[in-house]
């Protein structure tokens, strides 16, 4: 089938991949009209995915009805910043009826709504939330990966069928709210275990810090109406494992560099990709402080993003909290 990918960051571009080797024929969208020609000329995407061969029935646009129009499923996959604005570009271009999935992990800033929140507002689409532990790179070169797709079920089986195959293995689910805050908030804890990299600490400080993270991440999705067993799964626990322990992760290489004392506008300022969880940590502690639930790590991460801490001053903080029981105690 005619599948339109909107975004050809890396993960977008991944994706455009897994559709191609399944016998789709892919459309890419992008906003730099003249780097698409590069890359369909090259079939090489050297700012988002380098390294990779975009083979296979791809074809890209930045001219949103050249994608869109005529398109039998849609993937959405466009930084959290500009993902209202590109929604807005392709208002009228997707057909009734078209499944869409959003593969965005972040939040509008200030609403604090979640992706399929907002095709829902501005395409009257229900959308379901596609996530895992799926690093762009990896799943581009065909190495074995898992996602979950959660939403309608019609929906979520659609997209199963039409990605899944020998080295993309989909679930899916029901659970939009955990599935798209678990991909959100682990990359915000992705810069914490880089942090820890970056000032040295070992695999004894990561391991507790991802563990209580992902106790961090559950108390919050559940107070937000998700289901708890959604972040045992590949796009609670799953994920963010990938993200915090992986080299390649954008959010843990920013943690690291912060930890080593690099300062952030100097790490963004040579940065070609976004790491979401620089413009979701303070999201995720507004959803914190709306719902009431102790977020610590959220807190220290954010602190330090704004300069309000140091690194190593935040470590010491989460370490020195009063004593609680590891469960049902907050923080």
């Amino acid at each position: 089938m005619k599948i339109a990918v909107i975004g050809d960051g890396g993960w977008g571009s991944a994706l455009a991949l897994v559709a191609a080797r399944n016998g789709h024929e892919v459309r890419i969208w992008g906003p730099d009209a003249e780097y698409l020609r590069e890359v369909a000329r090259t079939r090489e995407n050297p700012r988002f995915l380098p390294g990779v061969r975009m083979e296979g029935a791809l074809s890209w646009s930045s001219v949103p009805e050249e994608v869109a129009g005529g398109a039998e499923a849609v993937i959405f996959v466009v930084p959290s910043q500009y993902a209202r604005g590109t929604l807005r570009k392709f208002a009228g271009t997707v057909g009734a009826g078209v499944p869409v999935a959003s593969a965005t992990k972040g939040f509008e800033e200030g609403s604090l709504k979640r992706m399929s929140e907002l095709v829902r507002e501005e395409w009257g689409v229900e959308a379901v939330a596609l996530s895992g532990p799926s690093i762009a790179p990896e799943t581009a070169r065909g190495v074995p990966t898992a996602v979950t797709v959660a939403g309608r079920r019609e929906t979520a089986e659609f997209f199963q069928r039409a990605l899944g195959g020998e080295t993309f293995r989909v679930y899916t689910g029901d659970d939009v709210v955990g599935v798209e805050l678990g991909g959100a908030v682990k990359n915000v804890i992705a810069l914490a275990a880089g942090i820890c990299d970056g000032l040295g600490y070992g695999v004894n400080t990561k391991a507790a810090l991802v563990t209580r993270g992902a106790a961090e991440i559950a108390r919050l999705g559940v107070a937000m109406g998700a289901k708890e067993e959604t972040f045992a799964g590949l796009s609670g626990v799953g994920d963010l494992m990938v993200t915090c322990f992986s080299p390649q992760s954008r959010n843990h290489t920013v943690g690291e560099r912060l930890g080593k004392g690099e300062s952030l506008e100097a790490i963004l300022g040579g940065m070609v990709q976004v790491a979401e969880g620089v413009r979701t940590c303070g999201s995720a502690l507004a959803l914190a402080r709306k719902y009431g639930v102790e977020a610590p790590i959220v807190e220290e991460v954010d602190a330090v993003l704004h300069g309000r801490r140091d690194a190593r001053e935040g470590v010491r903080r989460l370490m020195g909290r009063p004593g609680k029981a590891e469960r049902g105690g907050a923080g």
